[in-house]
């Protein structure tokens, strides 16, 4: 089946009546609204609407037990002696809602003093890292972030059993002015997402080898088998998804394998993920001595060239894919997801009170 383009009005009126049919604010819908149209935007099918209800649906505002999202929480702002660095504790607010602000603050902080962060205790996953630091790079900044994923689905190298999350990192370059696009290096830490898996399973696809294992810790391709994920480029992958568990150990975050598992845990046991925002403003970066006389963006510019250089004219920068979908997506006036996810749109709105029809969604040409 061909791809269909969802008019914006009627993926943000479907979105926000989902969140709003769970209980959330105005201004959480909006801000889930707002996320889920940046991923689909951008060609991201692995963390768009439909994913986004499925984690609330697992370990949200459904969770039986002890939700792990909390429709109208506050964000607590701790009081500290670093200027540049703000401490949140999120109380299980939206991720979305709390992840835009917290890469507001650290932009308006990188204004004051250069850099800014925010770090994020008991948290509700934001979903996909690269939507908000590639907000951050658009508006001139290099933008930062990682955090622990809601489950433990990856098995340290070496070893048989899940222990760790697939643990995202994103930042994203201010290089718009030089190349037209930011560049954006947004990954998982394991071999592909489990959104991946997920799409994989909707779509009958298969996932590439060495990314997942089965319940008897054999590798698998068929994402109908698959019990754990590896992580990305062995032991490398290991090391960089264990900086986010640890980094959250120091901010406050828990055992890996309690986290969104509260059926599991002790009362008192934290089971929620933690973020961490960053924004540096180039001229923080500056040292005013580019060769040449070039000028800043004209730096940049001379240094990608000379690394797409001869042999090298077909390579890809990270970013350039989700530049392309969007160009995409503005060349088809919409949102462009497959038949299969229409029809879970679909499905959705019939949940929530709120019809769509597939029907009269057209068929992309972009």
């Amino acid at each position: 089946m061909a791809d269909l383009v969802v008019p914006l009005e009627t993926h943000r009126g479907l979105a926000e009546a989902a969140y709003r049919a769970r209980g959330f604010t105005e201004a959480e819908c909006a801000a889930a609204a707002r996320f889920c149209e940046r991923a689909a935007w951008h060609g991201n099918r692995t963390h768009n609407l439909i994913k986004a209800l499925h984690l609330d649906d697992r370990f949200g505002s459904r969770h039986p037990v002890r939700p792990g999202c909390v429709p109208g929480a506050r964000v607590e702002r701790l009081s500290g002696r670093f200027p540049v660095a703000q401490r949140w504790i999120a109380h299980r607010k939206l991720g979305q809602a709390v992840a835009f602000d917290a890469m507001e603050t650290a932009m308006a902080l990188a204004d004051a003093y250069g850099v800014g962060q925010v770090a994020v205790d008991r948290a509700f996953h934001y979903l996909w890292g690269g939507g908000y630091v590639l907000e951050a790079a658009k508006r001139g900044y290099v933008g930062y972030t990682h955090c622990t994923a809601a489950l433990a689905e990856v098995v340290p190298f070496g070893g048989t059993k899940p222990t760790l999350g697939t643990n995202p990192h994103s930042i994203a370059l201010p290089t718009q002015n030089a190349i037209g696009f930011p560049v954006l290096v947004d990954w998982a830490t394991s071999a592909v997402a489990m959104g991946r898996v997920q799409s994989a399973k909707r779509e009958g696809a298969a996932l590439p080898p060495r990314a997942a294992v089965d319940e008897d810790g054999a590798e698998t391709t068929d994402p109908q088998r698959v019990a754990a994920l590896l992580p990305f480029g062995g032991h490398k992958g290991y090391g960089l998804g264990l900086i986010n568990e640890l980094t959250a150990a120091l901010m406050g975050g828990s055992l890996p394998t309690l986290r969104s598992r509260p059926e599991a845990a002790p009362a008192e046991e934290k089971t929620t993920p933690n973020f961490f925002f960053q924004a540096i403003h180039p001229d923080a970066l500056d040292c005013g001595d580019f060769a040449c006389g070039r000028s800043r963006a004209e730096n940049v510019r001379a240094v990608v060239e000379d690394i797409l250089g001869p042999g090298n004219e077909d390579c890809l920068l990270p970013g350039q894919i989700e530049h392309e979908a969007a160009e995409r997506s503005e060349r088809a006036g919409g949102l462009i997801f497959s038949g299969a996810e229409c029809e879970q749109l679909a499905e959705i709105g019939a949940a929530c009170g709120h019809p769509i029809d597939v029907s009269a969604f057209r068929e992309t040409s972009a």
